[in-house]
């Protein structure tokens, strides 16, 4: 972990492109959330959005695959990044449905939402991304105090 004297603190993973790296990335943000005083509930929701975010690009994308989080005293976010050609798609589906509601999820639970695509020669990849607005500690101290 990375953390600046303005307060922002970041962190990455490069992940090996594999479905079972998916519960051991919750665990790794899991824990950096407690190191970082995230409230439980916004935790909750980092970790399932990284859920989803990280179950496509290891299913959809391609490697290398990269975890990323930071967070100032008002934001916290996560990027995923893949080098599949392919943009995520959010899909209308009918109740019924058992797969692709991973968007929609990533949707509900953040402040706000994109992609950003790769400025690399080969012209494939991409990172998505979500962000809340949160009150995090400054100087080591929570706010307010």
């Amino acid at each position: 972990m990375i953390a600046t004297p303005d307060g922002l603190r970041t962190v990455c993973w490069d992940l090996p492109c594999e479905p079972s790296i998916v519960g051991k990335a919750r665990s790794m943000v899991r824990g950096t959330c407690r190191s970082w005083g995230v409230p439980p509930q916004l935790a909750d929701d980092l970790v399932l959005v990284v859920s989803e975010l990280l179950g496509n690009a290891v299913v959809y994308g391609r490697p290398p695959v990269r975890l990323s989080l930071w967070a100032t005293t008002e934001e916290l976010c996560v990027r995923v990044t893949d080098h599949g050609p392919e943009d995520p798609r959010r899909l209308d589906l009918s109740p019924e449905a058992i797969h692709g509601r991973g968007l929609a999820i990533v949707e509900a639970l953040s402040d706000r939402w994109g992609v950003v695509h790769s400025a690399d020669e080969t012209g494939t990849g991409k990172t998505v991304w979500a962000a809340w607005q949160w009150c995090g500690e400054r100087s080591g101290a929570p706010l307010g105090s």
